[in-house]
């Protein structure tokens, strides 16, 4: 039995994945005037899936599936045939700034989320007062 019934544990995943993007679009913008460059994105697809490829289980017969352990993060992919100007560097700027604003939005959410499960929790702790 979960304490927290997940909700935490999903809430920090989801703070998780806020951070590798912010960190991703850090670089993009870092790297604007970096000949050849691509940009790169963060797709929440592949870090789940990533997150279910990394579960422990234990192979208890030889007729079941193998579990993989990936290694790296599958979740950052670079952008491919997109270039936008002559130094064959495809950031751009005005969308990143928008990916950006996008982000922090997202990642105030769930932090207000995770903000509002503890003041709950320090509810029940003080017997509702």
């Amino acid at each position: 039995m979960s304490l927290f019934s997940g909700t935490i544990l999903r809430l920090e995943k989801a703070l998780d994945y806020s951070s590798l993007k912010q960190k991703v679009i850090s670089q993009n913008i870092a790297n604007a005037d970096t000949p050849n460059y691509k940009s790169k994105d963060v797709q929440f697809n592949k870090m789940f899936q990533s997150e279910l490829d990394s579960l422990k289980a234990n192979k208890t017969d030889k007729r079941h599936f193998d579990f993989k352990q990936t290694s790296g993060n599958p979740a950052i992919i670079v952008k491919k045939n997109m270039i936008y100007n002559h130094s064959g560097n495809s950031v751009d700027l005005d969308k990143e700034m928008s990916d950006l604003a996008t982000n922090q939005i997202y990642y105030n959410a769930v932090t207000d989320r995770l903000a509002g499960k503890f003041q709950s929790l320090q509810t029940v702790i003080r017997g509702g007062k």
